[in-house]
């Protein structure tokens, strides 16, 4: 099956780019830290585990966060027969495009790149989809590592909530780490690779011109990859 992201090239996508923005994930807003969080420690790098629609974009923005170290393109929440994009693209496996960042957490707190998941790299909103991709396979969903993740995502979601930082219900499900499945070695690096892609010109970079803008203090140009 072919994912609804390809559809969006040719005619199609030059319609969208000439549109104004219709998406909530294409006008983000700062949006305040969380008051509870991780406290910054010595002892190495560690783990966070997201999804939150096409995994292009996810690993672009955090790509170019400062303290990130690594960001892999990959599936969770099913079994890892079934994690392969053609499966997955079928929205019946269970698994959900994601993100593993490995990060310093002296440089860049759990809760920090919460702030940055929900208010620049997608829309914690939208229930099963993510602007133009329609499924489970894209949904808001936070996999926690430890007992200390859970209650910071869980904690900054009903903060969100109570301060009324979105128009509508956050969505976001928490739900505990159970294996992440690195996708294909085509998507790794993908919107490095394929800046001008019309699906990335109008969904992705503009995220990423949404966290130099909003969050200057994390924002890095140069991003880390995946790749040479």
């Amino acid at each position: 099956m072919i994912s609804i992201r390809f559809l969006c090239i040719g005619a199609i996508a030059a319609a969208a780019l000439a549109a104004a923005p219709v998406c909530a994930e294409q006008s983000p807003r700062a949006l305040p830290a969380p008051r509870f969080d991780e406290t910054a420690q010595a002892g190495g790098l560690e783990t966070a585990v997201l999804s939150g629609g096409c995994f292009w974009g996810m690993q672009g923005v955090f790509e170019h966060v400062k303290g990130v170290h690594q960001v892999l393109s990959g599936y969770a929440g099913g079994q890892p027969g079934t994690a392969h994009y053609e499966m997955v693209s079928t929205g019946t496996t269970g698994n959900a495009e994601t993100v593993k960042i490995l990060f310093d957490p002296r440089e860049i707190t759990y809760g920090e790149l919460l702030r940055i998941y929900f208010s620049v790299a997608h829309d914690p909103t939208e229930l099963n989809f993510q602007g133009p991709d329609q499924g489970t396979q894209y949904r808001s969903d936070i996999w926690t590592t430890n007992d200390l993740q859970k209650h910071v995502a869980v904690a900054y979601i009903q903060q969100l909530g109570a301060q009324h930082a979105f128009g509508a219900p956050i969505v976001t499900r928490v739900d505990a780490f159970r294996g992440f499945y690195p996708a294909e070695a085509y998507h790794q690096d993908y919107l490095i690779h394929n800046p001008d892609a019309p699906y990335i010109v109008f969904n992705d970079l503009p995220k990423i011109a949404a966290l130099k803008r909003l969050y200057p203090t994390y924002y890095r140009e140069v991003p880390v990859t995946v790749g040479p």
